[in-house]
């Protein structure tokens, strides 16, 4: 499969992750309501890495002494982001967390420029700022800075060095097995938060059940196989950029569901996020096909 088909995939399946990450936000919304949100996130982790373990105990055992390590560090980085975003949420308005937390798209491009040494073009630049603007215009009703919007701030900054060190790190051939150990390292991060109350409290009903079942199999331990291949083949600005529809999804199932209504906010915001997408993905294709060869175009993310 050449290199032009593998990265329309990978860019497919982000989107996917991020309709399955949007999906939920009505959902968590419901269920943290009913059980504290370190026990949900607790419970919802550990169902992931005791599934993704069953499934792929020979991919783990085959990253060696080295990736198993790689993927501790990386699972423990996405599981304290985890935690400082829903402590953060408890602080303030949900659009704000979002705004704050989408907010790794304009860090990505700096800690990959810090720590890998990428020259990004402009246009990447320009990306991330419609991306930014983007998420203002879906999420922000005006902003107050607090506690919770630094906590929140904080997560989108280890969510960003995730992408990046992700992006360094991984193989496609050991996606499996590098998913699996990062779950295993965020459901240990997310239960020791539940320890000084004695550990996690489970889903009281089963209709919160299935809710944890869906969160844990397709947007925990799913979005994070989708997401460990897909960062094997883009470059991690353009796949921080790529899931920034992360809200536009969120807006699109709240109006879905009627619990929110279509406003001129949301497709403006929606707009600039697309035309960010645009910018890094679509634009240097048509290039391509306008004459320019798509290997020079590898090198400029």
């Amino acid at each position: 499969m050449t290199t032009s088909r593998l990265r329309t995939l990978a860019t497919l399946g982000l989107l996917a992750m991020t309709a399955a990450w949007g999906s939920t936000f009505v959902l968590i919304k419901e269920i943290v309501a009913r059980m504290p949100v370190a026990d949900f996130l607790a419970v919802r982790f550990v169902v992931a890495a005791l599934a993704m373990l069953l499934l792929f105990p020979r991919r783990v055992w085959r990253l060696g002494p080295t990736g198993i390590g790689r993927g501790l560090v990386l699972g423990a980085i996405y599981g304290v982001a985890q935690l400082l975003q829903t402590w953060g949420l408890a602080l303030i308005a949900p659009s704000v967390s979002g705004f704050a937390t989408g907010m790794y798209v304009v860090f990505t491009p700096i800690l990959a420029t810090l720590l890998l040494r990428q020259q990004l073009p402009g246009r990447i630049w320009i990306a991330v700022l419609l991306a930014t603007l983007g998420l203002g215009l879906l999420s922000l009703h005006g902003l107050s800075v607090g506690t919770g919007v630094w906590l929140t701030l904080a997560s989108a900054v280890l969510y960003a060095l995730h992408i990046v060190v992700l992006g360094h790190w991984t193989r496609a051939e050991d996606a499996l097995g590098l998913s699996a150990v990062q779950m295993v390292a965020i459901a240990l991060v997310c239960g020791a938060a539940t320890l000084p109350h004695g550990g996690p409290v489970l889903p009281p009903d089963t209709g919160i059940w299935l809710g944890v079942l869906y969160m844990a199999l397709i947007a925990g331990a799913g979005a994070m196989l989708v997401q460990t291949w897909a960062q094997a083949h883009l470059p991690a600005t353009r796949a921080a950029i790529v899931m920034t529809t992360e809200p536009v999804f969120a807006a699109v199932f709240a109006v879905a569901l009627g619990s929110d209504v279509m406003s001129w906010r949301m497709l403006a915001g929606g707009a600039l996020v697309l035309g960010a997408m645009y910018l890094v993905e679509l634009a240097p294709r048509r290039r391509a096909v306008d004459g320019l060869p798509a290997e020079a175009m590898h090198h400029e993310v």
